[in-house]
């Protein structure tokens, strides 16, 4: 499981899951480059990342609103940096709604956000990854690939969309030694699920705890995810341990996508 030696470049990293995947990763040995828009939020999660032995750690500023300028930012860090041996892809989902209330607007802004800003990363690491002999690519889903999930319209054909990009590219990239390979995280105790629960919970006329109950009861292991556990299971797809697995669309979910 170790990832001494190893560069990981982590996507949304200054809160929520992104920020406990970079924290498993240096955790484990890897040299993490912490990637956000955010310059004080990267600054104070640089700060608490764990350093042992020849590991270095950066911040990288990137917009991913900005998909062009995300693959152009990464291709010069990659130029400068070195190789980059596990890309973890992570950035906010869409605003909940309907999807048929939606303007196709949101869909090409989300497609931009997630699919564009994915595809713009691995083609900027993918080379070092060929060179090395090692490369993990990594991206944060949602089980909606699986089953879509009421009033996230917008994200719920995003997310089956980064589904197919990920198998895709699984099978393009394997002949090079690199896996690809999606996690879904069932609910996770991140502020944007607090933010989705506060808003149904008020479309419900409910409160945020009744709400949060009945979630709960629809979990077969009847809780919620923290950031960390997701963080474990994106530390070993990252690893040498996970080097025969790849194309997989993984649910962290608690056993949700089985009721």
């Amino acid at each position: 499981m170790s990832l001494a030696s190893r560069h990981a470049l982590v996507c949304g990293s200054t809160q929520g899951i992104g920020r406990a995947c970079a924290m498993e990763f240096a955790r484990q040995g890897a040299s993490v480059t912490l990637v956000g828009r955010n310059d004080e939020g990267l600054a104070k999660v640089l700060a608490e990342l764990p350093t042992s032995g020849a590991q270095r750690h950066r911040t990288l500023q990137l917009d991913f609103a900005d998909a062009a300028g995300v693959e152009a930012g990464a291709d010069a860090f990659v130029a400068e940096h070195g190789p980059v041996h596990i890309l973890l892809h992570n950035t906010g989902g869409p605003p909940p709604g309907a999807l048929f209330d939606s303007e196709p607007g949101a869909l090409a802004t989300a497609f931009a956000q997630h699919v564009l800003t994915a595809q713009g990363l691995a083609r900027a690491v993918a080379t070092g990854m060929r060179d090395e002999r090692y490369g993990r690519i990594i991206a944060i889903v949602s089980t909606s690939v699986v089953t879509p999930i009421a009033n996230l319209g917008v994200s719920n054909v995003i997310r089956a969309a980064m589904g197919n990009w990920m198998r895709t590219l699984a099978a393009e990239l394997g002949p090079f030694g690199i896996t690809v390979n999606n996690i879904l995280p069932g609910f996770t105790k991140t502020a944007r699920l607090e933010s989705l629960f506060a808003g149904r919970a008020e479309r419900e006329g409910s409160t945020i705890e009744e709400y949060e109950e009945g979630v709960r009861k629809s979990i077969p292991l009847r809780r919620l995810a923290t950031p960390e556990e997701i963080a474990a299971v994106a530390g070993f797809l990252a690893s040498p341990a996970a080097s025969y697995l790849t194309g997989v669309n993984l649910p962290v979910d608690g056993g949700r996508l089985v009721t």
